[in-house]
């Protein structure tokens, strides 16, 4: 059902995987724990705790299988591990310092970058969340050609941007007044978004009418 192997995990093992259509958008991105032989943890956003577990349903058909909810508190350990259950050794960080470093680092988020109208390989979730050698999953067939004869049109980059006003969400980024992407995240000087490939890396863009770069 998910796009990673998680059954070559071995026990407290975890990786991430995506629960996807049989046309590859992501209905959720999750990480699973192998907990028991026979006994996984599926975790993932709030929001999206029932939908995963609705569809894990619809989809058990004769399988001998349980799935029920659970509840748990998380932490990410910034460059490192996500704990489970168990708060960690260091100091807390507070939003706007843990969102710059996410911006930064340019890992999606459910909600800003990655949504119904991304594909996976955009958000750069092929290379974390997907295994090739597993066996079948919905969405499989799309995100395999895309990966072994296809072209990406767009992908998600870090921008520079100039001034202190913070894009909207779904701002226009334009490059000799062509719209060539969107703005997923932002915060004063730094920007994430989808960007067409074709843009040069040196490339001067627009936002609005603050100048950006391509960092």
């Amino acid at each position: 059902m998910v796009s990673n192997d998680v059954e070559a995990l071995a026990v407290c093992e975890s990786c991430d995987a995506l629960l996807l259509t049989a046309k590859a958008r992501v209905i959720a991105p999750l990480r699973v724990l192998r907990r028991d032989e026979d006994d996984y943890l599926v975790f993932t956003e709030p929001e999206l705790g029932e939908r995963v577990r609705h569809e894990l349903l619809r989809f058990r058909f004769a399988a001998k299988a349980e799935i029920e909810p659970e509840e748990h508190d998380a932490w990410l350990v910034l460059g490192g591990e996500e704990v489970l259950d168990a708060r960690p050794e260091g100091e807390e960080v507070d939003d706007e310092t843990f969102e710059r470093w996410r911006i930064e680092s340019g890992i999606p988020r459910w909600g800003r970058e990655i949504d119904d109208r991304v594909l996976p390989a955009e958000a750069g979730l092929t290379e974390t969340h997907v295994s090739f050698s597993k066996g079948c999953y919905p969405g499989q067939e799309p995100i395999a050609r895309q990966h072994y004869r296809g072209k990406l049109n767009r992908r998600l980059r870090v921008l520079e941007v100039e001034g202190d006003d913070v894009p909207a969400y779904d701002a226009e980024i334009r490059f000799d007044e062509k719209i060539v992407g969107r703005v997923t995240s932002a915060l004063p000087g730094r920007a994430l978004g989808y960007v067409r490939t074709e843009v040069p890396d040196d490339a001067e863009l627009r936002i609005g009418s603050a100048r950006a770069r391509l960092h």
